[in-house]
Protein backbone atom coordinates (compact mmCIF):
# COMPACT_ATOMS: atom_id res chain seq x y z
CA UNK A 1 0.00 0.00 0.00
CA UNK A 2 2.73 2.51 0.95
CA UNK A 3 4.82 1.47 -1.77
CA UNK A 4 2.22 2.45 -4.44
CA UNK A 5 1.37 5.82 -2.63
CA UNK A 6 4.96 6.58 -2.75
CA UNK A 7 5.03 5.61 -6.15
CA UNK A 8 1.96 7.95 -7.25
CA UNK A 9 3.43 10.54 -5.12
CA UNK A 10 6.38 10.30 -7.24
CA UNK A 11 4.95 10.16 -10.74
CA UNK A 12 3.09 13.40 -9.87
CA UNK A 13 5.52 15.37 -8.75
CA UNK A 14 8.13 14.45 -11.69
CA UNK A 15 5.21 15.35 -14.00
CA UNK A 16 4.39 18.87 -12.19
CA UNK A 17 8.39 19.57 -12.53
CA UNK A 18 8.45 18.62 -16.06
CA UNK A 19 5.51 21.15 -16.72
CA UNK A 20 7.27 23.82 -14.91
CA UNK A 21 10.21 23.46 -16.78
CA UNK A 22 8.73 23.96 -19.83
CA UNK A 23 6.80 26.66 -18.52
CA UNK A 24 10.40 27.47 -17.59
CA UNK A 25 11.69 26.97 -21.25
CA UNK A 26 8.37 28.82 -22.54
CA UNK A 27 9.17 32.22 -20.20
CA UNK A 28 13.01 32.14 -21.73
CA UNK A 29 12.13 31.31 -25.83
CA UNK A 30 8.70 33.17 -25.79
CA UNK A 31 9.81 34.88 -29.13
CA UNK A 32 10.49 32.10 -30.91
CA UNK A 33 8.25 30.14 -29.86
CA UNK A 34 5.21 33.85 -30.62
CA UNK A 35 4.05 33.59 -27.25
CA UNK A 36 4.46 36.62 -24.57
CA UNK A 37 6.86 35.52 -22.10
CA UNK A 38 4.50 37.62 -19.84
CA UNK A 39 1.49 34.92 -20.36
CA UNK A 40 3.45 31.77 -19.17
CA UNK A 41 3.00 32.10 -15.49
CA UNK A 42 -0.83 32.66 -16.20
CA UNK A 43 -1.15 29.43 -18.62
CA UNK A 44 0.77 27.53 -15.74
CA UNK A 45 -1.37 28.87 -13.26
CA UNK A 46 -4.74 27.78 -15.66
CA UNK A 47 -2.90 24.24 -16.18
CA UNK A 48 -3.41 23.97 -12.78
CA UNK A 49 -6.45 24.95 -11.92
CA UNK A 50 -7.75 23.03 -15.35
CA UNK A 51 -5.65 19.71 -13.60
CA UNK A 52 -6.82 19.95 -10.03
CA UNK A 53 -10.69 20.18 -10.96
CA UNK A 54 -10.60 18.44 -14.16
CA UNK A 55 -14.23 16.01 -13.32
CA UNK A 56 -13.13 13.21 -15.53
CA UNK A 57 -11.70 9.94 -13.62
CA UNK A 58 -8.50 10.20 -14.91
CA UNK A 59 -5.53 11.27 -13.55
CA UNK A 60 -5.66 10.61 -10.57
CA UNK A 61 -9.07 11.62 -10.25
CA UNK A 62 -9.96 9.92 -6.00
CA UNK A 63 -6.97 11.85 -5.14
CA UNK A 64 -7.55 14.77 -6.41
CA UNK A 65 -11.35 15.13 -4.73
CA UNK A 66 -10.20 13.99 -1.68
CA UNK A 67 -7.31 16.73 -1.71
CA UNK A 68 -10.41 19.25 -2.43
CA UNK A 69 -12.49 17.86 -0.07
CA UNK A 70 -9.47 18.24 2.65
CA UNK A 71 -9.26 21.90 1.64
CA UNK A 72 -12.82 22.82 1.78
CA UNK A 73 -13.41 21.81 5.21
CA UNK A 74 -9.62 23.69 6.40
CA UNK A 75 -11.28 26.54 5.03
CA UNK A 76 -14.57 26.22 6.68
CA UNK A 77 -12.93 24.74 9.89
CA UNK A 78 -15.03 25.99 12.50
CA UNK A 79 -17.61 24.21 11.55
CA UNK A 80 -16.83 20.64 11.15
CA UNK A 81 -14.89 17.92 12.84
CA UNK A 82 -11.29 17.84 12.46
CA UNK A 83 -9.99 14.59 11.56
CA UNK A 84 -5.90 14.28 11.16
CA UNK A 85 -5.51 14.49 7.53
CA UNK A 86 -7.14 18.05 8.32
CA UNK A 87 -4.95 19.89 10.45
CA UNK A 88 -1.82 17.87 9.04
CA UNK A 89 -2.38 19.09 5.75
CA UNK A 90 -3.36 22.69 7.16
CA UNK A 91 -0.07 22.76 8.75
CA UNK A 92 1.77 22.29 5.34
CA UNK A 93 -0.06 25.14 4.23
CA UNK A 94 1.54 27.45 7.22
CA UNK A 95 4.83 26.94 5.75
CA UNK A 96 3.58 27.97 2.02
CA UNK A 97 2.79 31.30 3.30
CA UNK A 98 4.99 33.05 0.34
CA UNK A 99 3.01 31.07 -2.38
CA UNK A 100 0.15 32.13 -1.13
CA UNK A 101 1.33 35.83 -1.35
CA UNK A 102 2.67 34.76 -4.85
CA UNK A 103 -1.11 33.95 -5.87
CA UNK A 104 -2.29 37.01 -4.78
CA UNK A 105 -0.10 38.68 -6.77
CA UNK A 106 -0.03 36.96 -9.34
CA UNK A 107 -4.01 37.71 -9.67
CA UNK A 108 -3.38 41.22 -8.62
CA UNK A 109 -0.61 41.65 -11.69
CA UNK A 110 -2.88 40.35 -14.37
CA UNK A 111 -5.99 41.88 -13.31
CA UNK A 112 -4.37 45.38 -12.02
CA UNK A 113 -1.19 45.93 -13.99
CA UNK A 114 -1.50 44.27 -16.63
CA UNK A 115 -2.46 46.21 -19.81
CA UNK A 116 -3.82 43.61 -22.17
CA UNK A 117 -4.93 46.21 -25.13
CA UNK A 118 -1.17 45.74 -26.35
CA UNK A 119 -1.87 41.61 -26.29
CA UNK A 120 -2.72 41.68 -30.23
CA UNK A 121 -0.73 44.24 -31.17
CA UNK A 122 2.85 42.64 -31.99
CA UNK A 123 4.03 45.17 -29.21
CA UNK A 124 5.90 44.47 -26.12
CA UNK A 125 3.20 44.29 -23.17
CA UNK A 126 3.52 47.24 -20.71
CA UNK A 127 1.84 47.46 -17.62
CA UNK A 128 1.10 50.24 -15.23
CA UNK A 129 2.88 51.22 -11.90
CA UNK A 130 3.31 47.99 -9.60
CA UNK A 131 0.55 48.22 -7.03
CA UNK A 132 -0.06 44.76 -5.81
CA UNK A 133 3.02 44.46 -3.11
CA UNK A 134 1.27 48.02 -1.31
CA UNK A 135 -0.69 47.32 1.86
CA UNK A 136 -3.30 49.00 0.72
CA UNK A 137 -6.75 47.41 1.88
CA UNK A 138 -4.78 45.13 4.14
CA UNK A 139 -5.02 42.49 1.65
CA UNK A 140 -1.67 40.73 1.89
CA UNK A 141 -1.74 40.93 5.52
CA UNK A 142 -4.82 39.00 5.20
CA UNK A 143 -3.16 36.26 3.13
CA UNK A 144 -0.17 36.02 5.61
CA UNK A 145 -2.55 35.41 8.41
CA UNK A 146 -4.95 32.90 6.62
CA UNK A 147 -2.95 29.84 6.95
CA UNK A 148 -2.41 30.54 11.10
CA UNK A 149 -6.07 31.20 10.88
CA UNK A 150 -7.40 27.94 9.36
CA UNK A 151 -5.23 25.86 12.47
CA UNK A 152 -6.55 28.80 15.09
CA UNK A 153 -10.09 28.21 14.16
CA UNK A 154 -9.51 24.27 13.50
CA UNK A 155 -7.41 24.42 17.36
CA UNK A 156 -10.84 25.88 18.92
CA UNK A 157 -13.39 23.14 17.22
CA UNK A 158 -11.15 20.79 18.37
CA UNK A 159 -11.57 22.22 21.80
CA UNK A 160 -15.44 22.87 21.26
CA UNK A 161 -15.74 19.00 20.44
CA UNK A 162 -13.52 17.44 23.48
CA UNK A 163 -13.32 20.06 26.04
CA UNK A 164 -10.03 20.17 26.80
CA UNK A 165 -8.29 23.67 27.31
CA UNK A 166 -4.86 21.54 26.51
CA UNK A 167 -3.87 21.12 24.23
CA UNK A 168 -6.45 22.46 21.95
CA UNK A 169 -6.84 26.07 23.36
CA UNK A 170 -2.85 26.58 24.14
CA UNK A 171 -1.99 25.14 20.74
CA UNK A 172 -4.78 27.62 19.26
CA UNK A 173 -2.50 30.31 21.15
CA UNK A 174 0.50 29.15 19.11
CA UNK A 175 -0.74 30.37 16.14
CA UNK A 176 -2.50 33.61 17.17
CA UNK A 177 0.97 34.66 17.45
CA UNK A 178 1.60 34.53 13.79
CA UNK A 179 -1.65 37.28 13.75
CA UNK A 180 0.80 39.83 15.75
CA UNK A 181 3.96 39.22 13.78
CA UNK A 182 1.98 39.96 10.59
CA UNK A 183 0.13 43.00 12.18
CA UNK A 184 3.35 44.47 13.50
CA UNK A 185 5.40 43.96 10.39
CA UNK A 186 2.63 45.60 8.41
CA UNK A 187 1.97 48.75 10.63
CA UNK A 188 5.92 49.20 10.59
CA UNK A 189 5.83 49.09 6.72
CA UNK A 190 3.09 50.96 6.50
CA UNK A 191 4.28 53.89 8.63
CA UNK A 192 7.66 53.88 7.00
CA UNK A 193 6.34 54.39 3.69
CA UNK A 194 4.04 56.84 4.75
CA UNK A 195 6.79 59.08 6.72
CA UNK A 196 9.29 58.53 4.11
CA UNK A 197 11.82 57.09 6.46
CA UNK A 198 14.87 56.41 5.03
CA UNK A 199 16.89 52.84 4.89
CA UNK A 200 17.85 51.94 8.43
CA UNK A 201 15.60 54.14 10.47
CA UNK A 202 12.69 52.20 12.15
CA UNK A 203 9.52 53.06 14.37
CA UNK A 204 8.33 51.63 17.28
CA UNK A 205 6.45 49.41 15.67
CA UNK A 206 10.04 47.55 14.64
CA UNK A 207 11.13 46.64 17.87
CA UNK A 208 7.38 45.18 18.42
CA UNK A 209 7.49 42.73 15.14
CA UNK A 210 11.26 41.71 16.87
CA UNK A 211 9.50 41.25 20.02
CA UNK A 212 6.60 39.04 18.24
CA UNK A 213 8.88 36.73 16.11
CA UNK A 214 10.96 36.21 19.27
CA UNK A 215 7.63 34.92 21.29
CA UNK A 216 6.30 33.37 18.27
CA UNK A 217 9.52 31.43 17.36
CA UNK A 218 9.97 29.94 21.43
CA UNK A 219 6.34 28.72 20.96
CA UNK A 220 6.64 27.48 18.06
CA UNK A 221 9.72 25.55 18.71
CA UNK A 222 8.56 24.29 21.73
CA UNK A 223 5.39 22.75 20.70
CA UNK A 224 7.59 21.26 17.81
CA UNK A 225 9.51 19.57 20.42
CA UNK A 226 7.65 18.83 22.77
CA UNK A 227 3.95 17.89 21.56
CA UNK A 228 4.61 17.69 17.89
CA UNK A 229 7.57 15.29 18.22
CA UNK A 230 7.05 14.35 21.53
CA UNK A 231 10.62 14.53 22.43
CA UNK A 232 12.41 15.44 25.67
CA UNK A 233 10.30 13.04 28.08
CA UNK A 234 11.22 12.60 31.48
CA UNK A 235 11.19 8.85 30.99
CA UNK A 236 13.51 8.94 27.98
CA UNK A 237 15.31 6.22 29.81
CA UNK A 238 18.80 5.59 27.65
CA UNK A 239 16.89 7.44 24.66
CA UNK A 240 18.59 11.04 26.54
CA UNK A 241 16.20 13.49 25.40
CA UNK A 242 14.33 11.98 23.25
CA UNK A 243 11.00 9.61 24.38
CA UNK A 244 10.59 6.29 25.14
CA UNK A 245 9.71 4.94 22.03
CA UNK A 246 11.64 5.83 19.16
CA UNK A 247 11.47 4.06 15.12
CA UNK A 248 14.13 4.85 13.59
CA UNK A 249 17.26 3.28 14.02
CA UNK A 250 19.92 5.88 14.71
CA UNK A 251 19.35 8.63 17.71
CA UNK A 252 21.44 11.40 15.65
CA UNK A 253 18.31 11.68 13.37
CA UNK A 254 16.45 13.41 15.83
CA UNK A 255 19.58 15.19 17.62
CA UNK A 256 19.76 16.78 14.17
CA UNK A 257 16.27 17.46 13.47
CA UNK A 258 16.18 19.07 16.85
CA UNK A 259 19.09 21.42 16.25
CA UNK A 260 17.95 21.76 12.70
CA UNK A 261 14.32 22.81 13.28
CA UNK A 262 15.50 25.44 15.93
CA UNK A 263 17.94 26.93 13.15
CA UNK A 264 15.61 27.02 10.58
CA UNK A 265 12.85 28.49 12.79
CA UNK A 266 14.60 31.28 13.50
CA UNK A 267 15.61 32.06 9.95
CA UNK A 268 13.53 35.32 10.25
CA UNK A 269 16.63 37.11 11.51
CA UNK A 270 18.68 37.35 7.98
CA UNK A 271 15.54 39.97 7.38
CA UNK A 272 17.53 41.86 9.90
CA UNK A 273 20.74 42.01 9.29
CA UNK A 274 21.09 40.67 5.42
CA UNK A 275 17.76 42.14 4.29
CA UNK A 276 18.32 45.58 6.40
CA UNK A 277 21.50 45.87 4.75
CA UNK A 278 20.27 45.28 1.48
CA UNK A 279 23.42 42.67 0.79
CA UNK A 280 20.84 40.72 -0.72
CA UNK A 281 18.12 41.55 -2.63
CA UNK A 282 14.70 41.07 -1.10
CA UNK A 283 13.23 38.91 -3.61
CA UNK A 284 16.24 36.46 -3.46
CA UNK A 285 16.17 35.98 0.35
CA UNK A 286 12.34 35.94 0.24
CA UNK A 287 12.64 33.07 -1.88
CA UNK A 288 15.48 31.16 -0.27
CA UNK A 289 14.06 31.58 3.16
CA UNK A 290 10.87 29.79 1.82
CA UNK A 291 12.88 27.16 0.22
CA UNK A 292 14.12 26.34 3.89
CA UNK A 293 10.97 26.79 5.62
CA UNK A 294 9.67 23.49 2.80
CA UNK A 295 13.10 21.60 4.11
CA UNK A 296 12.05 21.95 7.55
CA UNK A 297 8.32 21.20 7.16
CA UNK A 298 9.22 17.71 5.08
CA UNK A 299 11.62 17.21 8.00
CA UNK A 300 9.14 18.13 10.47
CA UNK A 301 6.79 16.24 9.23
CA UNK A 302 8.50 12.44 9.63
CA UNK A 303 8.59 12.51 13.31
CA UNK A 304 5.48 14.35 13.50
CA UNK A 305 3.17 10.90 11.79
CA UNK A 306 5.78 9.14 13.93
CA UNK A 307 5.03 10.04 17.16
CA UNK A 308 1.29 10.22 15.87
CA UNK A 309 1.67 6.66 15.00
CA UNK A 310 2.99 6.02 18.07
CA UNK A 311 0.00 7.53 19.94
CA UNK A 312 -1.89 5.45 18.46
CA UNK A 313 -0.74 2.55 19.75
CA UNK A 314 -0.64 3.41 22.93
CA UNK A 315 -4.05 5.36 23.53
CA UNK A 316 -6.24 3.21 20.97
CA UNK A 317 -6.97 6.40 18.55
CA UNK A 318 -7.17 5.13 15.38
CA UNK A 319 -6.66 7.09 11.79
CA UNK A 320 -7.16 6.43 8.56
CA UNK A 321 -4.46 8.33 7.14
CA UNK A 322 -1.55 7.13 9.49
CA UNK A 323 0.57 4.11 8.59
CA UNK A 324 4.22 2.36 9.28
CA UNK A 325 3.47 -0.81 7.58
CA UNK A 326 1.38 -2.65 5.44
CA UNK A 327 -1.10 -4.95 6.86
CA UNK A 328 -3.26 -8.49 5.99
CA UNK A 329 -6.21 -7.23 4.03
CA UNK A 330 -8.42 -8.78 7.01
CA UNK A 331 -6.18 -6.69 9.58
CA UNK A 332 -6.65 -4.13 7.64
CA UNK A 333 -10.14 -3.95 6.72
CA UNK A 334 -11.15 -3.98 10.52
CA UNK A 335 -9.04 -1.38 11.00
CA UNK A 336 -10.82 0.79 8.70
CA UNK A 337 -14.09 -0.14 9.90
CA UNK A 338 -12.96 1.37 13.34
CA UNK A 339 -11.19 4.32 12.14
CA UNK A 340 -14.74 5.36 10.16
CA UNK A 341 -15.47 6.88 13.75
CA UNK A 342 -15.24 10.35 14.78
CA UNK A 343 -14.01 9.46 17.87
CA UNK A 344 -11.45 5.92 16.57
CA UNK A 345 -12.11 3.28 19.47
CA UNK A 346 -10.55 5.22 22.57
CA UNK A 347 -13.66 5.72 24.20
CA UNK A 348 -16.11 2.53 22.45
CA UNK A 349 -15.73 0.10 25.40
CA UNK A 350 -18.80 -1.60 23.67
CA UNK A 351 -17.15 -1.65 20.34
CA UNK A 352 -14.31 -3.55 21.63
CA UNK A 353 -12.27 -6.14 19.53
CA UNK A 354 -12.86 -9.85 19.72
CA UNK A 355 -10.81 -12.76 19.53
CA UNK A 356 -11.43 -16.00 17.55
CA UNK A 357 -13.64 -17.16 20.50
CA UNK A 358 -15.59 -14.13 19.88
CA UNK A 359 -14.96 -12.98 23.29
CA UNK A 360 -13.89 -9.26 23.70
CA UNK A 361 -10.82 -8.26 24.49
CA UNK A 362 -9.34 -5.98 27.33
CA UNK A 363 -7.09 -2.65 26.31
CA UNK A 364 -3.92 -4.70 26.97
CA UNK A 365 -4.78 -7.52 24.73
CA UNK A 366 -5.99 -4.99 21.92
CA UNK A 367 -2.50 -2.95 22.18
CA UNK A 368 -0.66 -6.64 22.15
CA UNK A 369 -2.90 -7.33 19.17
CA UNK A 370 -1.89 -4.08 17.17
CA UNK A 371 1.08 -4.40 17.67
CA UNK A 372 1.46 -8.43 16.62
CA UNK A 373 -0.24 -7.09 13.58
CA UNK A 374 2.56 -4.41 12.91
CA UNK A 375 5.11 -6.87 13.57
CA UNK A 376 3.86 -9.37 11.09
CA UNK A 377 4.26 -7.46 8.42
CA UNK A 378 7.44 -5.93 9.27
Amino acid sequence: MLIIVCACTTQVATFFMMIWCISVLCFIYGDLIHIKSQLQPLLLLLFMIAFLFNPFRILYHSSRWWLLRIIWKIISAPFHHVSFADFWLADQLNSLGTILLDLQYLICFYAVNFSWQTLGTGKDLQYEHDSCMSQIYGIRPIISCLPAWWRFAQCLRRYRDTRLAFPHLVNAGKYSTTFFVVIFSSLHQWQSSSKGLPVGEHTGYFYMWIIACLLSSCYTYTWDIKMDWGLLDKNAGENRFLREEVVYAYKTYYYFAMIEDLILRLMWITSLTIGERQLVHQDILVTVLAFLEVIRRFIWNFFRLENEHLNNCGQFRAVRDISVAPMSTNDLSLLQQMMDEVDGVQHRRKNRLKNKSGKQLKKTETKVWLMEALEKTS
